[in-house]
């Protein structure tokens, strides 16, 4: 039993198209987004480029501990690569970005793979930690 880990590879493919494409996208064109007081245009791209590898090695080392049952620690690594996704409706706590619409989509594809991947996160969690009914009556706990 896979115990989940082919809807965790779409999911996880997803995520890393659409946040690829948005971060480098935000990192090169960082002017274009609402501005955070007192960054400039250089250090705020090298910022979102600096996040997304840190979020995307959170991913992969998630990814790794999955496949390899570490089940705890694949959940808390991809819960916090989830955020890579989350994070990008932050764009509209400063303003809303005058960008071009297929950049302007990828905002939401990222946050709909940081959702996608929460639901998978709750499904293998209360999955994973089921005890079964055969457990629930054993004496041998």
């Amino acid at each position: 039993m896979d115990k989940g880990l082919a809807p965790l590879r779409v999911i996880l493919a997803f995520s890393l198209l659409s946040t690829t494409i948005h971060y480098a996208h935000n990192a090169v064109r960082y002017a274009d987004y609402p501005q955070l007081g007192g960054i400039s245009v250089l250090g705020g791209g090298v910022t979102v480029a600096v996040a997304w590898v840190v979020f995307t090695a959170f991913g992969w080392l998630g990814y790794r501990a999955y496949t390899w049952r570490r089940y705890e620690k694949a959940l808390a690594f991809l819960l916090v690569y989830s955020l890579a996704g989350m994070v990008t409706l932050g764009h509209f706590l400063t303003g809303v970005p005058r960008i071009p619409a297929f950049w302007f989509a990828t905002i939401f594809t990222d946050a709909a793979a940081g959702l996608a991947l929460w639901v998978f996160l709750i499904w293998a969690w209360a999955t994973l930690n089921r005890v079964t009914t055969r457990d629930q009556f054993s004496t041998q706990h």
